[in-house]
């Protein structure tokens, strides 16, 4: 087993805890990536999970209202720039999945438009 192999589990089974796929919809995979791992619609990210959190690729008002809400931009590394259109989303959050839901549908509209 990989270093990154619980993150790739751990996302496949959020995806597939609050994300039903329609005939119409994107393939979502899960794949390891860097330290942890991606979900992909088709071949675009749009959700990530490793060692600094949960990520979702979102639009810049979307990540600066969900910044605002205490998120953080995403940065791999402590000196590293930040990644634009990326937020590490708060542990309230990531865990509620409700709400996220709705940011994970804003990120799929997002990265497939």
């Amino acid at each position: 087993m990989t270093v990154a192999e619980p993150y790739r589990a751990q996302l496949a089974n959020l995806i597939n805890r609050i994300f039903t796929r329609d005939a119409d919809g994107p393939e979502i995979s899960c794949r390891h990536f860097f330290s942890g791992a991606a979900a992909y619609a088709d071949d675009d990210i749009f959700m990530s999970l490793s060692p600094v959190g949960l990520t979702l690729k979102l639009p810049e008002k979307d990540c600066a209202e969900l910044i605002r809400a205490g998120a953080a931009p995403l940065r791999y590394f402590p000196k590293a720039p930040v990644k634009k259109g990326y937020v590490v989303l708060p542990p309230d959050l990531a865990d509620d999945d409700d709400a996220l839901k709705d940011w994970i549908m804003k990120s799929l509209f997002h990265v497939r438009s």
